[in-house]
């Protein structure tokens, strides 16, 4: 363990126990006393008015109404002026390379926004750089002064046999990773028809995580809710965060699983199912908020975890139980609620002050009873992990691209075809499998009407391989293209545009510079956000990154795109585990039936 690992280490219940109950006793002096507040139980939801807490050892030690037995000459005390008194935000799941950041760029992110706990995916980079990688964010995530838990990705690649990654992942990774002291369970099981089917690896992958008795995450995308679905559920994955409709969230918890309701920089799912909570009235403690995907604009700009619990609010959820969708739920669903989630003695000593439960300003935070951020404004530091060379070198495209690498010839004598499309469908993570009558011009198929090209350029293995295809949904116009390293889940390269020469152009550059998102137009680079780690994340501060991505996005709506958040859109074209349409270096691939198919349908 590293000095900063060393430092910044919980101590156990175990080591800290005497020290708590001598606090709590009146036998030894707190480190740090809250009083003067209103504090916000969420294991019984009250607030409480007057209730003061007593600190020591980084956990809470006494929770009551006069903390004034704890206080001794070296207390630390703050007034708290009749602010409310809230546990820690958890996430419950996400994944941190989509904010553009390392672990501990995203955690000086989102600190001064009230989330001490996150639960985060690394299966992006394990596409990349495989167990390596997973380690590598392992690592650096216990580096953080806020509570970083990992869970082992369970599908890389997501859907074997349509699409090649970087790395796989085996069962016998999984159980090696079971052991690491970050880990806290399995990853999204994106590879349902694996599951249903009874694939050996995804069962033994869940079987060694339920062995050591840790969760496993789900990730059903299908809108079927008959015999698969449950054949999924018995498979074992304890949650599922794929749900868009009401009767998606009811489904799911009536089946044991907890319902994740997602509010990212695209995904806007927890109006449409919040309410089988705010109107149904099932149990709320069966549903968790979490973002799934948010880029470093969203969390400079807007928030967190904190911008969710407002999103449930304004939605029509009671503030407290929107509250316990983003704290105890969600630490009681990972085995943690002894440890976290809630202001009660015994527990990390995660807490915010804010003024209004409704508008949730984050006026400070503390975390294992240290001020980590004040007033939007960090007071501590994020150690960086010491990344090696081999994760700045991972974009290998085996040659310099032109044009003629994204030509779609049409079939021998056509004058038309009839080609597949795959259709952007606005914050949602969903595709539609679209067709459209393109023309043929000097024997290559034309885009027209709002249909440009698609192509995956392969990234990994530099085999050179280009695989091109139409989009419609974006909106843009004249010469233009934008290409991008990060490409759900497998990570090759994806360009989109409308001008080949621009395609060429666009993806070269990224070969240049290792990775990141470029966007050109009438033969000039209009943006570029440089991501030299795995092709997927940059070690610069949240805020730097983020003016970059608002260039690439203004860039994006100089070519004529009007999509909310359209570089989440870009980057799900390659996911081939959510329907109905997406690309990946082996083709066109049909989700809906899990399968390759052609890009013309067939002349009559």
């Amino acid at each position: 363990m590293t000095d900063a690992a060393a430092e910044n280490r919980t101590k156990s219940w175990a080591e800290v126990a005497p020290r708590l109950v001598a606090v709590a006793a009146g036998r030894a002096a707190a480190d740090l006393v809250i009083r003067g507040g209103r504090l916000v139980n969420v294991q019984s939801r009250e607030i409480l008015d007057g209730w003061q807490v007593a600190i020591a050892e980084g956990r809470f030690a006494y929770v009551g109404p006069d903390a004034s037995h704890c206080i001794g000459e070296g207390t630390e005390i703050v007034e708290a002026e009749g602010r409310y008194l809230i546990p820690g935000l958890c996430d419950g799941h996400m994944h941190i390379e989509s904010g553009m950041l390392t672990p501990a760029e995203f955690a000086a992110a989102v600190a001064p926004h009230g989330t001490t706990t996150i639960f985060h995916d690394p299966h992006e980079i394990a596409n990349v750089l495989g167990l390596a990688g997973v380690r590598m964010m392992h690592d650096e995530a216990l580096l953080q002064p806020i509570n970083i838990y990992t869970q082992m990705p369970s599908c890389a690649p997501s859907a074997p046999g349509l699409e090649t990654t970087g790395f796989a992942v085996s069962a016998a990774d999984v159980a090696e990773a079971m052991a690491w002291p970050g880990i806290i369970g399995l990853g999204e099981m994106m590879n349902y028809p694996g599951v249903i089917h009874g694939d050996p690896q995804m069962l033994a992958e869940m079987a060694a995580t339920m062995a050591a008795g840790k969760t496993v995450g789900g990730h059903y995308a299908s809108p079927d809710r008959g015999i698969p679905f449950h054949a999924y559920v018995a498979g074992g994955p304890a949650d599922d965060h794929e749900g868009t409709a009401e009767s998606d969230a009811v489904a799911r918890v009536r089946q044991g699983m907890r319902s994740m309701m997602r509010l990212g920089s695209a995904w806007y799912d927890v109006e449409s199912q919040i309410t089988a909570v705010t109107q149904k009235g099932l149990d709320p403690r069966n549903f968790i908020l979490c973002t799934d995907d948010c880029h470093s604009g969203t969390l400079v700009h807007e928030g967190h975890m904190n911008r969710v619990v407002r999103h449930a609010i304004a939605c029509g959820c009671d503030p407290v139980i929107a509250l316990q969708m983003a704290t105890i739920n969600t630490a009681t669903h990972f085995g943690l609620e002894r440890e976290l989630g809630s202001i009660a003695p015994g527990r990390r000593a995660d807490v915010i002050l804010t003024s209004s439960l409704t508008e949730l300003p984050i006026e400070a935070v503390y975390a294992r009873g240290q001020l980590v951020a004040e007033h939007g404004e960090m007071r501590v530091a994020c150690p960086h992990y010491d990344w090696p060379q081999s994760a700045r070198e991972t974009v290998r495209l085996g040659k310099v691209l032109a044009a003629s690498d994204f030509a779609i010839a049409a079939p021998k004598g056509a004058n038309a075809v009839k080609a597949k499309v795959i259709g952007v469908v606005e914050n949602q993570a969903p595709t539609r499998a679209l067709t459209a009558e393109l023309p043929v011009i000097g024997g290559l198929v034309e885009g027209e009407n709002g249909v440009c090209q698609i192509a995956l350029v392969e990234r990994h293995q530099a085999t050179g391989k280009v695989v091109n295809g139409f989009v419609s949904g974006f909106g843009y116009q004249g010469e233009m293209a934008i290409a991008s390293t990060v490409a759900h889940d497998s990570h090759h390269m994806i360009v989109v545009g409308t001008s080949r020469e621009m395609m060429a152009r666009a993806a070269n550059r990224l070969g240049e510079v290792g990775g990141g998102v470029t966007v050109w137009k009438d033969g000039k680079e209009l943006a570029l956000v440089e991501l030299p780690i795995a092709g997927l994340m940059s070690d610069r501060p949240a805020a730097e990154v983020a003016a970059k991505a608002a260039a690439m996005v203004e860039a994006m709506a100089a070519c004529g795109c009007k999509l909310n958040n359209a570089y989440m859109q870009h980057s799900l074209l390659a996911l081939v585990v959510i329907p109905e349409l997406r690309i990946s270096d082996l083709g066109l691939v049909d989700v809906t039936r899990f399968e390759l198919t052609e890009l013309f349908e067939p002349t009559a």
